[in-house]
């Protein structure tokens, strides 16, 4: 799960999953990471945090990280958050295999749709919270797939 700064969008789709697996026994590994390294070792973002917390899912433990070339050879499938990612993760790629494993995380349920996850760092609460249900729903579709 892949986002810019790895605080908001993509730590909040892996804690989704990490729950889902665990809940679920679900044979899946998943991890998160953001394009950039402006938040290199921080927490989630709080508002991330609180609003996951509303739904049982403790996201206090994630820390970001930058997204490395090595994880296209870790993972079977990186999902990105918005086109800006898409293409910054693309162009990281070494060949054609790499790029396969790339998609935009919405097309997992909307296929060929090529909708993006809004960013709610610049908002308010409700948009944290229609971020939680947009990305809860697509990582249930992803998980039980």
């Amino acid at each position: 799960m892949v986002c810019l700064g790895n605080i908001c969008r993509s730590p909040l789709a892996e804690g989704i999953m990490l729950k889902l697996i665990k809940e679920n026994n679900l044979n899946l590994r998943v991890d998160s990471a953001g394009t950039s390294n402006y938040h290199e070792d921080e927490a989630p973002d709080a508002r991330t945090i609180a609003n996951a917390a509303k739904h049982h899912i403790d996201l206090k433990p994630l820390r970001a990280r930058q997204f490395k070339t090595s994880d296209f050879d870790k993972f079977d499938k990186i999902y990105v958050m918005d086109k800006s990612n898409l293409s910054n993760v693309l162009a990281l790629a070494c060949h054609e295999a790499h790029k396969a494993k790339v998609d935009l995380l919405l097309n997992a349920s909307h296929p060929h749709q090529n909708l993006e996850v809004p960013d709610p760092y610049f908002g308010g609460e409700q948009g944290f919270e229609e971020v939680f249900q947009l990305v809860y729903k697509v990582c249930q579709h992803i998980a039980f797939a």
